[in-house]
């Protein structure tokens, strides 16, 4: 049975998301993989799961603003529209400034280093790793594994989906 919360939070992603299906799509499969780290090392699922609907929201405003998506920029944009949403949806003040910390941070790592925080880093990298790390693009990605994910299921996850095609 879907979380009632986690679906509305989608549905307001969606709305700001429009008809960036890629974007959307992004958002959903880094849900689907916080979901299994959140499943496996725990943590606030409030703040997870609503970290890993609303991390890009910021995309689109800093687009528009500077003309980038680069993540200085998400992040500089994603909290202001994460904060509206979760407002709307009565999160208490404490998550409320945790989630947005991790939107504020989720590029970067600077400044945070929650559980929660890990579960959104591994999820958002276990989504964007072969864009980074195409296959055949040679490099050592049993290294970048183990120094880029701060979770033992993320770095397991990626061990499994990504190890193996290393060539």
């Amino acid at each position: 049975m879907p979380n009632p919360f986690v679906s509305k939070l989608v549905r307001e992603m969606k709305a700001v998301f429009g008809g960036d299906q890629k974007r959307i799509d992004h958002a959903l499969a880094v849900l689907g993989f916080a979901e299994q780290i959140l499943s496996a090392e725990g943590g606030d699922a409030e703040v997870i799961l609503a970290a890993a609907v609303l991390h890009d929201i910021g995309i689109q405003e800093a687009e528009r603003k500077y003309g980038s998506s680069a993540g200085v920029y998400q992040e500089l944009e994603g909290p202001p529209i994460a904060e509206e949403i979760l407002r709307r949806q009565g999160v208490s003040e404490d998550r409320l400034e945790h989630v947005c910390k991790i939107v504020g941070n989720h590029h970067s790592a600077k400044s945070i280093d929650t559980a929660e925080f890990r579960a959104i880093w591994d999820a958002d990298w276990l989504v964007n790793f072969l864009d980074i790390f195409p296959p055949g693009s040679g490099g050592d990605r049993m290294g970048s594994i183990n120094r880029i994910f701060k979770t033992e299921t993320g770095r397991q996850i990626a061990l499994h989906l990504f190890a193996a095609s290393q060539h």
